[in-house]
């Protein structure tokens, strides 16, 4: 991986926790380098017949591997996954990142969202793309319809998150397009804005409005950083849990209690070491059996956060998006998924004008071109002797 990133010390920038460090800046654009190679690593193993489990594990140790090539210079600097390979399937809504001995698989057809992240002393970058397995053709019908609605609501949001703009009005455009393609958008998904070690900060974006609900409506500002995550269903955008196990947790950094059993003070030793602040996967702990023993305890006394795996009704399809934005005063710079096309789709639907100019608005304003220098004073040539 390139070493052209700045490795000094800086002891005042590093006290400087948003957009205005340089160093901030770097540690974000990296972190999201090597969140694209693990989503575009993933997306090779995604192939027929390939093991759920084994293209997840793929996805972390790519993003371990590349993270230990970075800022070697900088001794003690926390860096790792923000977000474990999640492989999520068809109906799957998100969170699927399966334990040891599982053996399902992926097949021909399979619309698969993968969803990862990595983060660098903190500051995180967030991406999810959707890849639809072994097609060669251009993929239509509600499907074609969902990955429209989803990519273009993403590109939507990313130019309207700008300071002075409100989050209702990022749900606003979401919904409209979802109706265009007469698709909906998932309920209880949020976009969250970044900060260092925090991926779920107190700004929020809904991915489809709550019904009677009272909601702050949020308002960026410059220099702020966002996480958007737009989640599209071919039916009505209701989910539940089903049979999977849980995985995916993260430490609650707000409770605190002196757990009783001898696995739960292993494993919430281990946690609190390794996984302070990020979300991890069981398959990440030392021993998962044990792991496994101790939850129980620890999500009663609310140690831990869990990300359960939620579907959609059968036979439907969800599709996801997700990328990493830094609102920045020139303009907003796309970080994650910033160079994945559309996937290979054709609908029988399209944007009306106004949508179709947002979503393909420069993100940086155009560099206003200098003045011309003003005319000398013309020279009068008549001879005044």
């Amino acid at each position: 991986m390139s070493k052209n990133i700045h490795e000094t010390e800086h002891s005042e920038e590093e006290e400087i926790e948003d957009l205005t460090s340089p160093w901030v800046v770097t540690c974000y654009q990296s972190a999201a380098v090597i969140a694209n190679l693990a989503l575009k690593h993933v997306i090779t193993k995604c192939v027929d017949g390939a093991n759920i489990l084994d293209v997840c594990t793929a996805g972390d140790d790519l993003i371990t591997t590349e993270l230990s090539k970075t800022f070697t210079k900088r001794k003690g600097l926390e860096k790792g996954i923000a977000f474990p390979t999640s492989i999520s399937v068809n109906n799957c809504v998100g969170h699927f990142s399966p334990l040891k001995g599982d053996t399902r698989t992926l097949k021909t057809n399979d619309v698969v969202k993968i969803d990862l992240g990595a983060h660098i002393d903190g500051y995180i970058a967030l991406g999810a793309y959707t890849h639809i397995v072994g097609t060669t053709q251009p993929v239509t019908g509600k499907v074609a319809d969902a990955i429209c609605a989803a990519y273009y609501a993403l590109e939507c949001a990313l130019r309207m998150i700008r300071p002075g703009n409100k989050a209702s009005d990022v749900t606003d455009v979401i919904q409209k397009i979802a109706d265009t393609y007469h698709v909906s958008a998932v309920q209880g998904i949020l976009s969250h804005d970044l900060k260092r070690f925090v991926l779920d900060g107190e700004k929020v974006i809904f991915n489809k409005m709550p019904v009677g609900q009272k909601i702050e409506n949020a308002e960026f500002a410059e220099n702020e950083v966002y996480c958007i995550d737009i989640v599209i269903s071919t039916a009505e955008g209701k989910v539940k849990e089903l049979n999977d196990r849980t995985t995916i947790f993260k430490r609650d950094v707000n409770q605190n209690y002196m757990v009783k059993l001898q696995s739960a003070k292993d494993f919430m030793k281990e946690v609190n070491t390794r996984f302070p602040s990020m979300p991890f996967s069981l398959r990440q702990v030392t021993d998962e059996r044990k792991a496994k023993l101790a939850l129980s305890e620890c999500l009663t006394h609310r140690l831990l956060n869990a990300f359960p795996v939620l579907y959609e009704r059968d036979g439907e399809f969800v599709v996801q998006f997700k990328t990493t934005v830094l609102v920045l005063p020139s303009g907003n710079q796309k970080l994650t998924t910033n160079d994945f096309p559309l996937p290979h789709v054709s609908s029988t639907f399209s944007l009306d004008a106004a949508i179709k100019e947002l979503a393909e608005k420069p993100l940086k304003a155009a560099k206003k071109a200098k003045a011309p220098a003003a005319a000398a004073p013309a020279t009068d040539a008549m001879d005044t002797k």
